[in-house]
């Protein structure tokens, strides 16, 4: 289990646009990268976040998994989480 909030500089809107403004780059996500983001932003953990995933979405466990972790790897990379 790991613990990452979204820094404060980074912006999403209900449509999934989100902009950092300290680095003033830009991209879109889809409704459930969203939904991350939000949940990022509450602070909850990445084993909080895979069992909201897989109660509303029909996925099974390890693709669930590997799908977050792969987001969440590129939202680091981003520069858009912190620990």
């Amino acid at each position: 289990m790991f613990f990452m909030k979204l820094k404060k500089s980074v912006a999403i809107s209900e449509n999934g646009f989100v902009f950092n403004a300290s680095r003033g780059d830009s991209f879109s996500t889809n409704p459930t990268g969203t939904r991350i983001l939000d949940w990022l932003r509450e602070g909850k953990t990445d084993t909080e976040m895979k069992t909201l995933l897989l109660e509303k979405y029909e996925i099974d466990e390890a693709t669930c998994e590997k799908d977050l972790y792969d987001f969440i790897k590129m939202l680091n990379q981003q520069n858009l989480i912190e620990a």
